[in-house]
């Protein structure tokens, strides 16, 4: 992907020297890290996934503080996530605009390191970046990003920039309306219902991420050889069968949350396709047909 000369946000705040890295105590972090992808790669319920992830830890809540210090790896992602972010208020900048739908307000993007209290309760580097609507943030620990490469094979800078687009996904929902209302609906109904209306914000939110990346391209050339390959492995390996599969060897499709492989993969590349925010309606559409 090409961001050389590309501007910074101004909306990235580091929090990464606030505190030292969290280390659970309890076993199976790998287990942790699946099953939080499947949970929460979109901005998923942060309390839910949290405690899980304490389960999966052994239900042990201590801790231990190591000292970190950013190396260059690692500042190179902050670099690219910055720009990243950029270029998603840019593009809907001018969406909003071109659609009629008022002033894009962008949301602030937060990397930390290891735990960070936010507006939807406290996040850990276990459950990954999420979205958290009462502060409207993003939530990033550029540790994720490692640990996609070493655990589920998906890396580049594109695949990156697509789980950054993926969450500003959800606030663009958010201020179309489409998450509260989807919210809402899922409170009133039981738990395999509300699934698939979970499922269905995912991959809308896949499907901004394609638009994201085909109107970034419209307007900066940003797209090299390969890209679209990464953004699209990344999406085939973060389905709820997918992760199920590795983590369990079976998938149980009443728990899905995020929806099968084939189905992000279409979305994300649909989106990457059109780059119509229009398009983008997985609501009305039988679930079986997503």
């Amino acid at each position: 992907m090409r961001l050389d000369n590309r501007r910074t946000s101004g909306n990235i705040v580091d929090r990464r020297s606030s505190r030292g890295r969290t280390i659970g105590v309890g076993g199976g972090i790998v287990g942790v890290i699946i099953v939080a992808v499947v949970t929460l790669l979109s901005g998923g319920d942060l309390s839910q996934v949290a405690g899980n992830a304490m389960q999966m830890l052994g239900g042990s809540d201590g801790t231990q503080q190591a000292a970190r210090v950013p190396d260059a790896e690692e500042q190179q992602l902050y670099d690219l996530s910055s720009k990243v972010l950029a270029g998603t208020e840019d593009v809907w900048s001018h969406i909003f605009e071109k659609e009629g739908w008022g002033e894009y307000t962008p949301p602030e993007m937060v990397i930390y390191s290891g735990s960070i209290q936010t507006g939807c309760g406290q996040g850990t580097a276990q459950v990954g970046p999420f979205y958290c609507s009462a502060d409207q943030t993003v939530y990033l620990d550029l540790d994720f990003f490692k640990t996609m490469q070493q655990q589920i094979g998906a890396s580049g800078d594109f695949c990156y920039a697509y789980v950054i687009a993926h969450e500003v996904g959800h606030h663009v929902q958010y201020l179309l309306g489409t998450l509260d209302k989807a919210h809402a609906e899922m409170n009133r109904l039981p738990e395999a219902e509300a699934n698939r209306i979970s499922v269905r914000l995912e991959l809308q939110a896949d499907y901004y991420a394609g638009v994201w990346g085909h109107t970034d391209n419209e307007l900066f050339s940003s797209l090299e050889e390969g890209d679209v390959e990464e953004a699209v492995n990344a999406a085939s390996k973060i389905g709820d069968d997918y992760l199920q599969k590795k983590a369990y060897g079976r998938e149980m499709p009443e728990t899905f949350n995020h929806g099968r492989s084939e189905w992000r993969v279409r979305w994300l590349s649909k989106g990457l396709e059109s780059g119509d925010p229009e398009q983008g309606d997985t609501f009305s559409i039988p679930y079986s047909s997503l």
